[in-house]
C-alpha cells in the first residue's frame, strides 16, 4: 500500500535548544497493557491511547512550526530491533500504516476528521523519530518508548533487564550518564540504547542517507 504522505528522513527545519535532559514521562495507566516482552516490539494498534500516555497532544494533520528529526538505534546482544512504522499514528481512516518496496511505512494520506498524529511518530522502519509540533517543546526517549508501548525504566527494556541483560544508553556515540528515559530528542541526534551484549560498533551519527 502506498502512504503517499510519508516524509523523507532528513534534517528538521528547526532545532532543540534545550538541555540533554528533561523530565521522564508520567506513568502508564492502568487501561494501557505496556509490553514487557521480548524484542522485537510491535507498534500498538490503539496508537493515540500512547500517545495520551506519553503526556503528548495529538493532531488532525502534521504540525511544522518545530520540526526536528532525531535517529534511534536499539541493539539486543548486538543484533539490532526495528523500530516500527506508525508509532503515534493512526486513529483514523486517513492515518494509513502499510507496505511500500517491503518496507513498513505509515503516514496520513489527507487531514484527518480527528486527533490521528502525535508531535513525536515515526514514519518508517529507519529509526528517524520526527518531532513535529505546533510549537517549540522538549521531547524525551521516554515518551517514545510509552509510545511504543514498551516498558523503558532504569533497569528493563521490554523483557530484557538487570542484572541479568542491562541496558546502556549512548548520545552521539558517548555514554548517557543518568536516567536514559530523559535523553531530549534535538536534531540529527544518534541515540543508541544497547542491551545485553553491544555490537562491534556503537552508532555516532545521524545516518546520512
Amino acid at each position: 500500500m502506498l502512504i503517499s504522505a510519508v516524509v523523507a528522513a532528513c534534517g528538521g527545519g528547526g532545532s532543540s535548544k534545550s538541555s540533554s535532559a528533561s523530565t521522564s514521562p508520567t506513568a502508564v495507566p492502568p487501561h494501557l497493557e505496556i509490553n514487557t516482552g521480548p524484542a522485537p516490539w510491535p507498534r500498538p494498534e490503539n496508537a493515540i491511547q500512547w500517545v495520551a500516555a506519553a503526556g503528548l497532544p495529538a493532531f488532525k494533520s502534521e504540525q511544522l512550526f518545530f520540526h526536528v528529526h532525531a535517529h534511534l538505534d536499539v541493539f539486543v546482544d548486538g543484533q539490532p530491533v526495528v523500530v516500527p512504522a506508525g508509532i503515534g499514528i493512526g486513529g483514523d481512516p486517513n492515518a494509513k500504516v502499510g507496505t511500500q518496496n517491503g518496507q513498513q511505512v505509515a503516514g496520513l494520506v489527507a487531514t484527518c476528521s480527528k486527533p490521528c498524529i502525535s508531535p513525536l511518530h515515526t514514519h518508517d522502519e529507519s529509526g528517524v523519530l520526527h518531532v513535529e509540533n505546533d510549537k517549540e517543546r522538549q521531547i524525551n526517549l521516554g515518551q517514545l518508548f510509552t509510545e511504543w508501548g514498551v516498558r523503558f525504566n532504569a533497569t528493563c527494556v521490554g523483557g530484557d533487564c538487570a542484572p541479568d541483560k542491562p541496558y546502556t544508553a549512548y548520545v552521539n556515540g558517548q555514554q548517557f550518564n543518568g536516567d536514559a528515559a530523559t535523553i531530549v530528542l534535538k536534531d540529527l541526534e544518534e541515540i543508541a540504547v544497547v542491551i545485553g551484549t553491544p555490537p562491534s560498533t556503537i552508532p555516532h551519527a545521524f545516518p546520512s542517507s
